[in-house]
């Protein structure tokens, strides 16, 4: 009806330009798909070809790990590399085939049923919402279900059944949806009641939005997935609160979460605001001798009727436990660890994090205000005579900043490179260099992390250096 009324010249000239649009979107995500392949390729290409340890690493790695970081590491690229592709073909075949506008009218169709018209665009706008995210996880599963259960579980570091996957992820599918849901639905209001200046009350609900996700989501939500059991009192309880103190951390309460009922992946982090801090490591970070006794591995019963079937089911066991034990770091290496963590919030890591991601915000959304009225771009992706709201987010935010999007994405790597040497040389500074050397080695050997990267691949994918890259800039000052 827009272009209806236009002079046919005026007509031609916008379909061309929203043709041109289209295309030129369409045309930029196959260009950053591609780039992505070739820096995959040598990635992929370190991964087949180096098979020796490196020098540098030969007195702390042994040549069985790496070769199972190795593996690890080739089957995860070739896993990626289909995936990716997949995904590419997937969102091109959507924007070519209509598929945001059908779905957009399937969404108005079902509202339709319950007696929501056209004029409830935001109750169709979170239909779309909810119709979108279950198709997106019926064709996501195969590779999910892939990548857990075949990928990881080759490798030693599935820790899930299929049930728990399966009652894990429809409680991911409620919770999250439901929160998402209310979010939208506000936001659009906000947006729609807004006038001229929408884009800064959209902004700062989006703030107040992160800020209450931050103060809920460890007391609230976080449980609903796993357990969080308070260190007990001893010589490691101690030592991280000693620590702390020494630089003035407001340290509250001391978590172990029990990471291992999914995965043999070890983390630790620290979350809370101003006087309200607390650590959390994951049990696969410690040592069996250091778990609390609601963690640690229950003993295996075993018979002693002499058989041979059941010695050799208890050798078995014997070995589990022997594997189970020398994982994990030692008090002097968890304690390097948090140092470096600890040294993200000395050194003000995450509010800067904060404050930059909150002027990106702001900025997307200031300029999503001067767009959001623009009918050529709602033409270009099917929508000639309409403009929803949750459907110009989609487009401007998505594809039409997908170059802004690819730009930041590789400056904000770049700035948490940064942060990571800085927060390593802050654990050097409180004189632990050695014992967060020993930490990465045996950190990188538990989650079969391959040492090396490719260096232009690395500055694209990588946020966290490489072993060797970490362990050369430590031993500069050892």
């Amino acid at each position: 009806r827009v272009l209806f009324y236009r002079p046919v010249g005026e007509r031609r000239r916008m379909l061309q330009d929203c043709d041109c649009l289209f295309l030129g979107t369409v045309c930029f995500l196959w260009i950053v798909y591609l780039w992505d392949s070739y820096l995959e390729s040598r990635q992929r290409r370190l991964f087949r070809t180096v098979d020796k340890v490196p020098a540098e690493l030969s007195d702390v790695i042994t040549q069985e790990s790496f070769e199972k970081a190795r593996s690890y590491g080739l089957d995860k690229s070739n896993f990626s590399f289909w995936h990716s592709l997949y995904d590419q073909l997937e969102t091109t075949a959507v924007l070519f085939l209509g598929g945001i506008p059908f779905i957009w009218a399937v969404s108005g169709r079902v509202t339709g049923w319950f007696g929501y018209g056209p004029e409830y665009e935001v109750t169709q706008s979170m239909m779309f919402f909810l119709i979108t995210q279950i198709i997106s996880l019926i064709l996501g599963q195969p590779w999910k279900l892939y990548s857990i259960f075949v990928l990881e579980e080759r490798h030693g570091f599935n820790k899930q059944t299929l049930g728990f996957y399966v009652k894990d992820t429809l409680k991911k599918l409620v919770v999250f949806t439901s929160i998402t849901l209310a979010v939208i639905c506000l936001l659009l209001h906000i947006i729609r009641w807004g006038g001229d200046y929408f884009f800064f009350y959209a902004w700062a609900f989006c703030f107040v939005v992160m800020m209450v996700m931050v103060f809920i989501y460890a007391d609230f939500i976080a449980p609903l997935f796993d357990t969080f059991t308070p260190l007990p009192e001893g010589e490691l309880r101690s030592a991280i609160e000693k620590l702390a103190s020494s630089i003035d951390f407001p340290l509250t309460k001391l978590f172990v979460m029990d990471g291992s009922k999914r995965s043999a992946h070890s983390n630790a982090y620290f979350y809370g605001f101003h006087k309200n801090k607390r650590i959390v490591l994951f049990d696969t970070l410690l040592e069996e001798s250091m778990l609390p006794a609601e963690l640690k591995p229950k003993e295996e019963k075993k018979e002693e009727d002499g058989q041979g079937e059941e010695n050799s089911q208890a050798e078995a066991v014997d070995k589990k436990e022997g594997e189970r034990k020398a994982r994990g770091c030692s008090q002097d290496e968890v304690l390097a660890v948090l140092g470096h963590e600890l040294g993200h919030w000395k050194l003000n890591h995450n509010l800067k994090n904060i404050i930059i991601s909150q002027i990106n915000v702001f900025f997307c959304f200031f300029i999503f205000g001067l767009l959001v009225d623009r009918q050529y771009l709602y033409t270009s992706f099917g929508f000639p005579d309409s403009r929803p709201t949750l459907i110009g987010l989609i487009i401007i935010f998505q594809f039409i900043f997908s170059p802004y999007n690819e730009i930041m994405g590789f400056l904000t790597t770049q700035m948490i490179r940064r942060y990571e040497f800085q927060a390593d040389d802050f654990a050097r500074q409180l004189g632990r260099s050695e014992a967060l050397c020993g930490a990465l080695v045996k950190l990188n050997k538990d989650n079969s992390g391959f040492p090396i990267d490719d260096w232009l691949y690395s500055a694209f994918h990588h946020s966290h250096p490489s072993l060797l890259e970490r362990l050369r800039a430590m031993r500069k000052h050892l």
